[in-house]
């Protein structure tokens, strides 16, 4: 195939200026035969399978990056949830597990690991119980390990016993990392309809109905959509839909060619590729200033919803044409300190939290990155959960929430996670109680359209 100067020049533009990368390679591994009555047995087969499966993964990343030019930002791993591998130990505390695969992380060189996870949809094991207890102490004393909870379906409904428990977690981990801005909560994802094979943190890990092992890759290029659109200012909807469409395509195969090569270098089977469009704290690497180039004033303003979903659904549309094993989320995140044009746009006024869980409904994940006064009692997090929780089973999409109340701080403060985390102003909660609905327990049943059989 011959490539014209525009499209060579096109494809240097993306990676220099626009700043297009791959953000992750994740390998998961499954760990269920790992298992045994000892938790120490346990752990010393994790720690042999993932030194053996997982050992090449750093260095046929950096290999690709340097034979293809292209840059992959985060070489990661995910497990089967620990709450299952756990589960037949005498163990009580599981926060070992973590720390085991936080130093095989930091051994391999490998950036974060996923899958200190539970699936409580429908209720609880003792294992789902012994882990959910664990994740303050796991994720404070770990740097790499990030812990996710799925607490409601589309099939099961949403349990509120769960939602209860979780708003606690949260805040214990918080006060847990208090000196770093409560920054393992950003490290912990509550779910409604977790996708098995994502390869995102912090919600990754490697469902129960996974291949042994498998490679899937996130890819990102909010600047390069972005640089699309600021030469067709006068576009109609069509129009801009359809450059969308067409850059997503372009970005995409370029995944699926990464995601090919790195998993036949690892010997393993390739898995999803996840399209979503995944801000950094970068100037440019902005979904709120795609929004923007849209016509908005500022991201959050009347208008916002419409084009967040116009943008994702074209992502998913170009993608699909791109590659035959799409996956994950695939669309549009939307995590407010991960992305410097939502941090302006709240600093400003444009946006609140309210404005931001209607955006959720129509975009990939759910309200991602977001601090919160360190004061806000746990049953008001649990709700906050509740409510995007709702738009998930109701809508039969994967929402998530990942906030963080930070210890010592009220809105309008600013707080700092670093690196890929970024930072971003505390914003306001509504001040009435949702103790008493909190309390009720229970499980919110799910709707009528779930009984598909």
């Amino acid at each position: 195939m011959l490539f014209t100067p525009y499209e060579i020049k096109e494809t240097v533009d993306m990676f220099i200026r626009y700043k297009l990368d791959i953000r992750a390679i994740t390998l998961g591994v499954s760990l269920l035969d790992c298992a045994s009555s000892s938790g120490e047995e346990t752990r010393k087969r994790i720690r042999e399978k993932l030194l053996r499966v997982a050992g090449p993964l750093v260095s046929v990343g950096r290999a690709i990056e340097t034979e293809y030019g292209i840059p992959i930002i985060n070489k990661r791993l995910s497990v089967t949830p620990m709450a299952l591998v756990a589960a037949s130990s005498d163990d009580e505390d599981y926060t070992p597990y973590a720390q085991v695969l936080d130093e095989i992380a930091g051994e391999l060189g490998i950036d974060f690991v996923g899958g200190f996870s539970a699936l409580v949809q429908k209720g609880f094991t003792k294992g789902d119980e012994r882990l959910i207890s664990s994740i303050p102490a796991a994720l404070s004393s770990t740097g790499r390990v990030c812990a996710s909870v799925n607490v409601a379906s589309s099939k099961s409904g949403i349990n509120m016993n769960a939602v209860r428990r979780m708003g606690e977690v949260i805040k214990a981990a918080a006060e847990k990392t208090a000196d770093q801005d409560g920054i393992g909560c950003a490290k912990l994802v509550v779910f409604c309809n977790a996708p098995e094979d994502n390869p995102f943190m912090a919600g990754a890990f490697h469902g129960p109905g996974e291949a042994e092992s498998c490679l899937n890759v996130g890819v990102s290029g909010p600047g390069v959509v972005k640089a699309a659109l600021e030469s067709h200012r006068d576009a109609s909807f069509d129009e801009l839909a359809d450059i969308i469409k067409k850059t997503a395509f372009k970005i995409t195969r370029m995944g699926q060619l990464v995601g090919m090569e790195a998993a036949k270098r690892l010997g393993v089977p390739f898995g999803i590729l996840d399209l979503s469009l995944a801000p950094t704290p970068a100037v440019g690497d902005s979904v709120a200033r795609i929004l923007e180039e849209m016509g908005l004033e500022s991201a959050g303003t009347h208008g916002t919803t419409a084009a967040l979903a116009m943008l994702t659904d074209m992502v998913k549309k170009g993608g699909v044409m791109a590659s035959t094993h799409v996956g994950g989320f695939s669309g549009a995140f939307i995590p407010v300190s991960e992305d410097e044009g939502m941090v302006a746009a709240v600093r400003s006024g444009s946006i609140n939290l309210d404005k931001l869980e209607a955006m959720t409904s129509v975009c990939s994940v759910g309200l991602d990155m977001i601090a919160l006064p360190g004061d806000t009692p746990a049953s008001t997090i649990s709700a906050i959960i509740a409510d995007e929780m709702a738009i998930g089973m109701v809508n039969n999409k994967t929402t998530a929430v990942r906030v963080i109340p930070v210890p010592g701080k009220k809105a309008g403060d600013w707080a700092e996670f670093g690196g890929l985390l970024g930072g971003a102003p505390i914003m306001e909660v509504h001040k009435a109680s949702s103790d008493a609905f909190i309390a009720r327990g229970g499980r919110i049943p799910a709707p009528i359209h779930s009984f598909r059989n």
